[in-house]
């Protein structure tokens, strides 16, 4: 069967129906069968997304692969983080303007239309520069396969952290002889810890910074929790709905209870007051060289297991292949060869605060080093993450539609028992909306979310 095409306000549906103002400049960046050369260098275009300190990182990992491979030359471009980003990448493999590699968070790959806006990995050529599955966490490495074929060489999980401020747990006995927070393992003993913190933190700061009003970070947080319940979102063939409202409503409750009780002070700028002395706060792990650079004494572990099994929220961005006709040839195996490089050499990117996907980086010295990274580098062992269908992923829409709705019931509202029957009433809409980037819909008039 052959690909379908795509039309432009079916993809820019998909994306979040997000319109980037200008043009998108496509006509520079030619197509994926020049298989470009200069001076009998191969020339690899590269998309990514990552701005700031893992802006910074990348480069980095970049320029080590350009002393290591000097026969490849590689032409990166860093777009706007989010739904600008995936539009353009969309709008890229749909015309045939692809970039050979680009950069994807492994919750979306299911619904960027594999085959058709994604091209699949030669295993060949990934195992000829080193690349063994055996090397990856399998769970982190099946995210990337849909219907048996890999579209997504995973690089890192980037994972939701529970960072506390050594100083002040000392003074509330709750470190242990290791310097580490004590265990946790009930919302009762969770409570209890924070009561002791209130008690000997300073005045005018909450106890926990939980980002109580933005809808990303209390959507992530809920898919962690849910998942320490032992919560199911749809069955195996993702054709019903298994939301279980009770479970949701005590998660919902377990946050608003933070609230309730004075341990967060809503709309707090969470990584501020933690700088200044609060004794926790719930970030991502890219907080890590913030936190490192303004020489804090801290730590930080995975969520706290507090519904009894271990589950803490994680995505993973990983290499891609973008749609090109023409497929193949020297910038093709380029491509292979630069993700293969950038993965397995990922030390660099662990400054960032995320865990390497390339398991044989975690037991090196150097990362053993790391601090506090190899604290929570356990958090590999049990990811908490989105369904694998079209809808999810980073800046997706499951998490436009249900994050709102969570950041109602911990902010007051609406009452938890309510907000979980709203999230599964979604969770049903959704699930019944065809995806705007299958390639099927528009022959089949349409569907948006």
């Amino acid at each position: 069967m052959g690909r379908p095409d795509l039309s432009r306000r079916h993809l820019l549906a998909a994306v979040g129906g997000l319109t980037v103002a200008g043009s998108f400049g496509f006509a520079a960046l030619g197509t994926g069968a020049d298989a470009l050369t200069t001076a009998g260098r191969t020339r690899v275009r590269y998309w990514n997304l990552f701005s700031g300190g893992d802006g910074y990182n990348m480069i980095a990992m970049l320029d080590a692969f350009r002393r290591a491979e000097p026969d490849v030359a590689v032409s990166d471009a860093t777009l706007q983080w989010g739904s600008p980003y995936y539009t353009k990448l969309a709008m890229a493999a749909a015309g045939n303007r692809a970039p050979d590699l680009g950069v994807m968070h492994l919750g979306r790959v299911t619904g960027f239309s594999p085959g058709r806006l994604l091209d699949p990995w030669d295993m060949d050529l990934l195992a000829k520069y080193g690349v063994r599955e055996e090397d990856w966490n399998p769970t982190l490495w099946q995210r990337g396969v849909i219907d048996g074929t890999l579209y997504a060489l995973p690089l890192d999980i980037h994972v939701q952290l529970c960072f506390y401020r050594r100083d002040v747990l000392k003074k509330a006995d709750l470190l242990g002889d290791d310097g580490l927070m004590v265990p946790v393992t009930s919302t009762t003993e969770w409570f209890d810890v924070l009561k002791k913190a209130r008690k000997v933190q300073k005045k005018g700061l909450q106890t926990i910074g939980l980002w109580t009003n933005d809808q990303n970070f209390q959507w992530w947080f809920f898919v962690a929790f849910y998942t320490q319940l032992g919560g199911r979102w749809f069955n195996d063939a993702n054709t019903e709905v298994l939301f279980d409202v009770d479970k949701a409503t005590e998660v919902l409750e377990f946050f608003r209870k933070h609230v309730t009780d004075g341990y967060v002070i809503p709309g707090a700028p969470t990584g501020e007051q933690f700088v200044n002395g609060a004794p926790f706060t719930w970030e991502g792990n890219w907080s890590v060289p913030v936190f490192s650079g303004a020489k804090l004494d801290y730590g930080a572990t995975p969520l706290p297991p507090v519904f009894g099994k271990q589950a803490t929220h994680a995505e993973s961005h990983s290499f891609v292949l973008p749609h090109q006709a023409g497929r193949g040839g020297a910038a093709n195996e380029g491509a292979h060869r630069l993700a293969a490089y950038v993965v397995k050499h990922a030390l660099q990117w662990a400054a960032g605060g995320h865990i390497p996907a390339y398991t044989p980086t975690l037991s090196t010295p150097a990362y053993k080093k790391l601090t506090p990274q190899h604290e929570y580098v356990s958090a590999m062992d049990h990811q908490a993450t989105e369904p694998k269908v079209w809808f999810a992923g980073s800046t997706g829409i499951l998490a436009q539609d249900l994050g709102p709705i969570v950041v109602s019931s911990t902010m007051g509202s609406a009452r938890p028992a309510a907000a979980a029957q709203r999230m599964k009433q979604r969770l049903t809409k959704l699930l019944a909306t065809k995806n705007p980037m299958d390639g099927r819909t528009a022959a089949q008039g349409g569907a948006s979310a």
